[in-house]
């Protein structure tokens, strides 16, 4: 995927920064909950790390496998994982949402509620998932990149890197990862 390194500590520092408050303010602007089977943020003994949407529903994962849906960003219901691994990240793209986590944990679905567990070939922690280019592309641990056309299948790709990849994301013809070092790699292909 490395189709160019670059390192600068402090815009990256900065961004990433920029980034994990942007998340945390979405998440925690959910608001309270008070049934048994929805999520409330600040009494809550799991968290969640990353929120998703689709057409007509949001999904947000996180710690011990928590998955919790929603229609409107109000009322969250609670789903089964069938997995304790901490989920990172989730995208939703191509009529599939993808979620991944540690251990190289990485689930789908079509409908947001029921999930299915999918092969990565990989013990690495992944944190972050997008969807473009019609390829969903993963990172993590280790300078780890998968991809994979449909979510069910995927594929190691050579990052040609050591360090932890935090996060992904695809613009312009472009996706970007970011990771420890000031370490940020492009490519317009996604798979070198």
């Amino acid at each position: 995927m490395i189709r160019n390194s670059i390192s600068h500590n402090n815009i990256t520092r900065n961004v990433l920064y920029g980034l994990i408050f942007t998340v945390c303010l979405f998440v925690l602007s959910c608001g309270k909950r008070n049934s048994t089977h929805n999520y409330d943020p600040t009494t809550s003994p799991t968290s969640t790390d990353n929120t998703t949407t689709s057409i007509g529903l949001f999904v947000a994962v996180g710690t011990t496998g928590t998955i919790l849906t929603s229609p409107v960003g109000r009322t969250w219901t609670s789903r089964t994982s069938e997995t304790l691994n901490h989920l990172q990240g989730n995208t939703y793209a191509n009529s599939t949402f993808v979620t991944v986590g540690d251990n190289g944990t990485i689930l789908t679905s079509s409908d947001g509620t029921t999930w299915d567990n999918r092969t990565s070939g990989t013990s690495k922690y992944l944190s972050g998932v997008t969807y473009g280019n019609g390829l969903f592309v993963t990172v993590g641990q280790s300078g780890t990149i998968l991809t994979s056309s449909d979510g069910t299948t995927w594929t190691e790709r050579t990052s040609g890197i050591s360090e932890y990849l935090g996060g992904v994301t695809y613009g312009n013809g472009l996706f970007v990862t970011v990771g420890q070092s000031g370490t940020i790699l492009t490519s317009p292909e996604g798979t070198s």
